[in-house]
């Protein structure tokens, strides 16, 4: 599925809540204080950068990836497994996610949740309310999707008036300038082309390596790393932090395998 699909799609989920929001009838935000997510990207006193371990079900490349394992069981999982963060896939159509999921993985950890992140495709201000009425810490912007850094800065500010952070995606350095022109602080590089899903994790390593981060960045590599020694390897480089979801998701028991790459 294309960016230009996903844009479709997305257009369709707004008008369901633009409606709702005429109504009325839009999820209130939610109260209290929100895990601190900028604050879990850091590395490990061994070096290694933070891990968000993520939820996902299916992809558009791969189709089902593990559909028997609920939300919750996999929280748990990566949670006793020394996640830093954990990222849960929320879109319906090609990865069978679902708003729902969140609030099933925070209920299952309770206080001791750490920081969620709603992956998803956001281009729209009533994702970021709907997204306030959940428990996210973090949700995710991509620039090839919005590729406007006055929306990308007006999505993140509005992210953070409710509490929560912004994690923009990136992919080449073109994108990082619109990024670093919304004011992003938190920047993840996708190994992975939305468009063609090829993935080159030597890409991700080389565009830190010519534009290093600034002091208020944090930065996290995302797709195609599935070993401790790729965890290594984007630590020497500068990034803070990596997220890893296919890698962990297709093993019998993604806490063991989580344990298995931290070393």
């Amino acid at each position: 599925m294309s960016l230009e699909r996903f844009r479709a799609v997305k257009r369709e989920e707004t008008a369901r809540l633009r409606a709702l929001a005429e109504r009325g009838a839009m999820p209130a935000p939610r109260g209290g204080v929100r895990p601190d997510f900028l604050a879990a990207l850091r590395r490990d006193a061994a070096g290694l950068p933070a891990v968000i371990a993520e939820y996902k079900r299916a992809s558009p490349s791969r189709g089902s990836i593990r559909e028997d394992l609920t939300a919750a069981e996999v929280a748990r999982r990566y949670a006793e497994g020394g996640a830093s963060a954990l990222s849960i896939l929320t879109e319906e159509s090609a990865f069978k996610g679902s708003l729902r999921f969140l609030e099933e993985a925070a209920e299952a950890l309770g206080a001791a949740c750490p920081p969620l992140l709603r992956k998803d495709f956001i281009l729209d201000p009533l994702q970021v309310a709907a997204t306030a009425a959940t428990p996210a810490s973090a949700l995710l912007l991509i620039v090839r999707l919005t590729p406007d850094a006055a929306l990308l800065r007006e999505l993140r500010e509005q992210a953070e008036s409710f509490g929560m952070q912004a994690v923009v995606e990136i992919f080449d350095e073109g994108d990082l300038e619109l990024a670093r022109r919304s004011g992003a602080r938190i920047i993840q590089v996708n190994a992975r082309d939305l468009e063609t899903f090829r993935t080159d994790v030597n890409a991700g390593l080389e565009l830190i390596r010519r534009c290093p981060p600034r002091q208020e960045e944090r930065w996290i590599a995302a797709s195609g790393l599935s070993r401790t020694e790729h965890l290594r390897a984007a630590a020497e480089v500068g990034y803070d932090a990596v997220l890893v979801g296919t890698a962990l998701m297709e093993q019998p028991d993604p806490g063991a395998a989580l344990r298995a790459l931290l070393g």
